[in-house]
């Protein structure tokens, strides 16, 4: 029984901090909405153009935008109270979203309108998404933040399991107004984990937004030589090795299913993530983060690599159509998924404790800020990268290349780095 819940995820945090469980259960439950939205969003997308390089632009549409919102939202945490900051941004999701839903249900929503909802939501997104990991560390004691990572690993595996596998559902069944609506609704919650916090000010120096406050977290960064390589990491996993833009074609035209199979694909990565962090009793407890993320990212990289093997014999294969899709094909490309989401979660719950214990809490909204932008603005360099490949070749060619990339890169760089691989979360240095 002592082993077995040495293997299990570790509920201190929940425990410790009534105010970060009541977070979490927010985060959880609007990022089920959020979910919805973004995979309906990609679905509609398709329905409208039938063409997944234009699946892929509404990712690469708001990368500048959701850039630049980091960015300054990140400076906002450092200069006031995280609480209002976080609480405005999920105000702008809400009122997108809002209009999202009222313009599908009139009828009047474009491809145009589309991109710039998703544009709004992605910004907003990202200054939330800041804030509310900078929060975490006053909320949750150090000895328990690997732990907080863990259950935040949780919230991203049961939102990204519910989330797409319903949107596809409901979109078959009933469209699209009643997706983004759904959405609309479970926004709510996130106000109510967010309302309840203490007023959250930055300890130490206080630096107003601007170009000095960015500078500032800019000259820091130069000198956290383990924190930038935490970035140049992730920025190769996400960059060669994210096949989320593909899904909507594979559902369509090499695995078949339609928008069902999209969805299952999706929630295969979130199956991952869940079980990774509930059995992440003895992920917590290793010390040794620099070199966990490295030999989990190279994991993720032989998994992304297995997926495009199995869409390569999904390519020689007799053809698949939405009534007859190829279920032995799905089964497999489910479980390499799986198995990227698992590696790509042990090495998120290792980077975030690294940056919310190796940086200051004067810096760590800016910090977070990058943070941010290159876990979410990495997929977006990827959906564009596979997309425009995928294009220009082959479905099963993006992932099948990716993969190899990723898993040589990173051992290429972490080789030459050897401060990071000896990185101590004992004692935490950026």
């Amino acid at each position: 029984m002592s082993r077995t819940r040495s293997l299990l995820i570790d509920l201190s945090p929940l425990k410790a901090s009534p105010a970060f469980a009541r977070m979490w259960i927010g985060s959880v439950l609007a990022g089920i909405g959020g979910q919805l939205t973004i995979v309906t969003v990609m679905l509609h997308v398709f329905a409208l153009t039938e063409n997944t390089f234009a699946v892929s632009m509404i990712a690469v549409a708001g990368l500048v935008p959701m850039i630049l919102a980091g960015l300054y939202g990140g400076m906002l945490a450092d200069a006031f109270d995280r609480r209002r900051v976080a609480l405005l941004a999920a105000t702008v999701t809400f009122a997108s979203t809002g209009l999202l839903a009222a313009l599908t249900w009139t009828g009047a929503e474009t491809i145009w309108w589309l991109y710039v909802l998703s544009i709004v939501n992605s910004a907003a997104n990202s200054v939330g998404m800041a804030t509310r990991t900078a929060i975490v560390p006053r909320l949750v004691p150090r000895d328990l933040l690997a732990s907080a990572s863990a259950l935040n690993g949780v919230a991203f595996g049961l939102t990204v399991m519910a989330g797409p596998a319903a949107a596809g559902v409901l979109v078959a069944l009933t469209g699209y107004g009643w997706t983004y609506t759904i959405d609309v609704v479970l926004m709510l919650s996130m106000f109510l984990g967010l309302w309840t916090l203490p007023a959250l000010r930055p300890d130490g120096d206080v630096v107003r937004p601007g170009l000095a406050s960015l500078v500032d977290g800019w000259r820091f960064l130069r000198r956290a030589g383990n924190i930038r390589m935490q970035y140049l990491v992730d920025i190769i996993a996400m960059t060669f090795g994210q096949p989320l833009v593909l899904f909507p074609a594979l559902g369509t035209v090499l695995l078949g299913g339609g928008a069902v199979t999209t969805g299952i694909l999706t929630t295969a990565v979130a199956v991952g993530t869940f079980t990774s962090s509930l059995f992440s009793g003895r992920v917590v407890r290793y010390r040794w983060h620099g070199r966990g993320i490295e030999r989990a990212v190279e994991a993720y990289g032989a998994s992304i690599l297995a997926f495009g093997v199995v869409l390569l014999i999904g390519a020689f294969s007799s053809p698949a159509t939405e009534n007859l899709p190829h279920i032995g094909l799905i089964i497999a490309a489910c479980i390499t998924l799986a198995l990227s989401g698992a590696s790509d979660n042990v090495s998120s719950i290792y980077r975030n404790t690294m940056m919310q214990a190796a940086v200051p809490d004067s810096m760590r909204g800016r910090l977070q800020g990058v943070f941010i932008i290159v876990v979410a603005g990495g997929p977006r360099v990827g959906a564009l990268y596979a997309g425009t490949l995928a294009s220009l070749t082959t479905l099963w060619f993006p992932p099948l290349l990716g993969g190899f990339l990723v898993i040589a890169l990173v051992a290429l760089l972490a080789r030459r780095n050897r401060r990071f691989r000896a990185y101590d979360a004992e004692n935490p240095e950026p």
